[in-house]
């Protein structure tokens, strides 16, 4: 009975930073949306070429969709500013990232296979279902609409 006192207080302790993995999901998808965003915004004509043959339907307006949807992830997600919200376009841009570029190769990163996007898509959805966090602005913004 003693152990499970024990483990008891030990999961009571832990829960306490339930932000923080939360936290940290937020912070390294912003990191690893951050390089795709510049890459497209830095050589829009190059990703607007490499969609057209591709045979992405509108290249041109997805490659700028895909471009502002990363860009705006990488912000919101950083701020924990509409944290719901901005997982779902960036999952659909996973996505379509997996099914247009990386299925072929295979599961395997090392490959360019669908491995990551994969990972990004499940962090994403755990934030769509969890939220942001206590560490965000949306739970500053719950906060102060509570208090009302």
């Amino acid at each position: 009975m003693k152990l499970y006192s024990t483990y008891h207080k030990l999961v009571e302790a832990i829960s306490k930073a339930k932000a923080l993995p939360l936290l940290f999901l937020r912070l390294i998808l912003a990191y690893g949306f951050m390089g795709p965003a510049k890459m497209k915004w830095s050589n829009m004509d190059g990703v607007i070429t490499w969609f057209t043959q591709m045979g992405m339907p509108m290249p041109t307006l997805n490659a700028y969709l895909a471009a502002s949807t990363e860009a705006l992830g990488v912000i919101l997600l950083l701020l924990g500013l509409g944290t719901r919200i901005i997982t779902i376009p960036l999952m659909f841009v996973m996505f379509v990232a997996i099914k247009t570029v990386h299925w072929q190769h295979g599961f395997a990163a090392s490959d360019n296979g669908f491995e990551i996007p994969l990972y990004y898509m499940l962090m994403l959805f755990t934030l769509f279902i969890l939220g942001p966090g206590k560490i965000s602005i949306d739970s500053i913004i719950d906060f102060f609409r509570r208090k009302r």
